[in-house]
């Protein structure tokens, strides 16, 4: 094959991983709509689209220099090359906005989500994936994360606990006698279209990650990322629903999602290096640890409406760790060590950052609404327009 066939085809192959993962836009939009009540879901969709347009922005003109050091790619066109990354930008903000659902304003969050795209994720991005700005300290990366199970999960997961401490619950969450007021979902289809509009985009994700397609190595290398990313999502479906059969007896569509996006989050590190056996167990893992840890985090009092943290922070650990667990390979300088460490690091830098960063915006404006606000429901106070008009607004 020619150099000039091998260019063209990857940069085919990048832009149209870019596609896919676009598709996670609206998965997080439909999901997210649909666990809220009705009287927050256009709020919930316009901050799906300001992060989308803005953190896009951002990470093209400010983001994505810092992160790699120039534009350019010797492999494909580095416009592809530049698009593909930015796909993956929104994603982080996209875990933390519908984290703090319900009683997050628009204005705030989108002022975090530049100042994610333009410097906190570019940053982690150059220690792991670019440049290594780390190179020669004792703060330098090894860690093995083909997709971001750590950069882009974990980093987003990391935000949303930051926002979750300084912004509280929702109003009603965790009455004062120590139980746990359960939100019912409004629209469970919509649920159920996001979830499945994610799972289509981790193919993009990860099967895009891999970085080529033009020879028959990297076709199969491609092949089997996609397979076991799919594996893992599979896994986790079927034993987050197992489990709740066991402990509640009853079948939860919502829980049965969140497994499979949890088995998908903990593959993400390295869907090229399992066989495809591996897979069913890291994903089953990543589906069990949903279940135990959304009512772990309603004991610690810390409301996450859509499940983020246990699918994306927690999966995001595990996932990174497993390859150290599955994959340790010290000539190619994958041990579980080093994925500690790369975990610890992005870990304490996302959290921190992000909490400074969501204080100091907190003192200028007030990252959530007042509680007759919240009660109202966000879409007339912040949008002025609501999703379901012809409906009761339920209080």
């Amino acid at each position: 094959m020619t150099p000039e066939i091998s260019y063209i085809l990857d940069t085919f192959f990048a832009l149209f991983a870019f596609v896919l993962i676009i598709f996670m836009v609206p998965g997080f939009a439909m999901l997210e709509a649909g666990i809220v009540r009705t009287k927050n879901v256009t709020t919930v969709l316009m901050i799906n689209t300001m992060i989308y347009a803005f953190a896009s922005l951002g990470f093209m003109l400010v983001g994505y220099s810092i992160a790699f050091g120039s534009f350019g790619s010797d492999s494909m066109s580095g416009w592809a090359a530049l698009l593909f990354q930015m796909a993956f930008v929104g994603k982080v903000i996209n875990i933390m906005s519908g984290g703090v659902s319900e009683r997050a304003k628009i204005i705030p969050l989108t002022f975090f989500a530049i100042i994610m795209s333009c410097f906190l994720y570019p940053t982690i991005v150059n220690w792991t994936w670019g440049d290594n700005m780390l190179e020669g300290t004792f703060l330098t990366l090894s860690m093995y994360d083909l997709a971001g199970s750590t950069v882009i999960h974990s980093t987003g997961g990391w935000a949303l606990l930051a926002a979750i401490l300084i912004m509280g619950a929702r109003a009603g969450r965790y009455p004062k006698d120590g139980s746990v007021r359960v939100i019912p979902a409004s629209n469970i289809p919509l649920v159920t279209l996001g979830a499945f509009l994610l799972w289509i985009g981790w193919f993009g994700f990860n099967g895009g990650s891999v970085g080529s397609i033009a020879s028959k190595e990297n076709a199969d290398a491609v092949a089997l990322t996609i397979l076991n990313t799919n594996t893992a999502g599979l896994a986790g479906a079927i034993i987050a629903g197992a489990l709740m059969l066991l402990r509640y007896k009853k079948l939860d569509i919502t829980m049965v999602l969140n497994g499979a996006l949890g088995g998908l989050v903990a593959i993400t590190a390295g869907p090229d290096l399992y066989t495809i056996y591996q897979p069913i167990i890291i994903g089953g893992i990543g589906g069990a640890l949903v279940v135990f840890a959304v009512p772990l985090f309603d004991k610690l009092r810390i409301d996450d409406p859509v499940g983020a943290l246990s699918v994306h922070l927690v999966n995001g650990i595990w996932g990174t760790l497993a390859v150290g667990i599955f994959a340790s390979n010290p000539t190619e300088g994958i041990t579980f060590l080093g994925q500690l460490k790369g975990v610890v690091v992005v870990g304490l830098f996302a959290f921190i950052s992000s909490y400074i960063v969501l204080l100091v915006i907190n003192k200028f404006m007030n990252l959530r609404t007042t509680h007759d606000e919240e009660l109202e429901g966000l879409d007339v106070n912040e949008c002025g327009v609501e999703a379901y008009p012809e409906f009761k607004r339920a209080f």
